[in-house]
Order: C-alpha cells, then structure tokens, then sequence
C-alpha cells in the first residue's frame, strides 16, 4: 500500500508520542519540558496539516479517517496522563476528558454502522484548541501568577467545552442510538 502525504503526516504524528512523553516525564537535559512542548506542537500542526492537504488535494483514505482520530486521541490523552503524572492536572479532569473521547467513539462506530458519517462540531474544534493550549502552558509551567492563572483558566475552560461538545455531540445525534428495524 502506498503512503499518501497527509497518511504520512498521521504516521509521523504517532512516532512522535513516545519521544514527547519520554522529554515531559524524563528530565535527560535542562529544559526537556520546552523539547516536549515542541514536539507536541509539531505533531499538532501535523493534526492540522494532513486534514487540509487531504481535504484540498481529495487524499481522503479510510486508514486516514481511522487513523487521523486515532493520532490525535493518542498525543492528547498521552499528554493529559503526564500531566496528572507529574502533579499538574487532577486525575478526576482527565477521566472526564478521556471518557468524552471514548463515548464520542462509540458513537462514532454505531453511526457508521448505520451508515451514518458524522462530522466534527465547532464545540469540538474549541475543545480541542482548547486542550492543546492548556497542555502547552501547563507543560511549559513558567514562573509568575499571570502564567499560573493562564494555566487553570485554560484547564477550566477546556473541561468545560470537553463537557459542553459531549452534550451538544449527544443531542444533535441522539437518533444514531434508536434501533432500526
């Protein structure tokens, strides 16, 4: 099977997890958290990358509609597990943020075995923003109250959108659960 670029780019996204978890959680050099950071916004912008380039350039494959998500759910739940590990996020708010992402899965799943494709929502655009923001203040964990309040102002409001999308994901596709005959 030949790799398409945003495939490639997916991929990348993937090898890039280990290496960013082992400079957040491993202090090998002085400032391993700002080589985290890096690689975790490199691989974000890979997110961004391989969704437009497939999108203009009609390189949609389904190993990229399974595995884009996937990457994705990987790098950010990766992320928000080092940070409980290391003291920064409470475990309660990641198990809220990673049960939204297992239930928007399974509903995912039955959706398409109904035949049903559902997209992503402007609620969970912001929530993922939201997230990747929060994760690089937090990672990044600089001096001062202003950076302090930034990081539990940015935790708050991306649980909140994690909830919010949840609602609003459930709502609008509340058929995808009835049975069909």
């Amino acid at each position: 099977m030949k790799m398409n670029l945003p495939n490639k780019l997916t991929i990348l996204r993937v090898l890039l997890i280990p290496f960013f978890v082992f400079f957040l959680l491993v202090p090998v050099v002085a400032y391993s958290n700002y080589i985290a950071v890096a690689i975790f916004i490199i691989a974000s912008l890979t997110d961004l990358a391989d969704g437009k380039i497939a999108r203009k350039y009609n390189l949609v494959t389904n190993f990229g509609k399974f595995m884009d998500p996937l990457a994705d759910k990987l790098l950010v739940c990766s992320a928000l597990i080092c940070l409980v590990a290391t003291g920064q996020l409470a475990a309660w708010m990641v198990i809220v943020i990673i049960s939204r992402e297992f239930i928007i899965s399974g509903f995912r799943l039955v959706a398409a075995d109904n035949g049903v494709v559902i997209a992503a929502s402007y609620w969970g655009k912001f929530k993922t923003t939201f997230q990747m923001l929060m994760i690089i203040v937090l990672i990044l964990n600089l001096p001062g109250a202003f950076f302090e309040i930034l990081g539990v102002l940015l935790t708050w409001v991306a649980l909140i959108l994690t909830i919010i999308s949840l609602v609003d994901y459930l709502v609008k596709n509340k058929d995808v659960l009835k049975e069909q005959k």
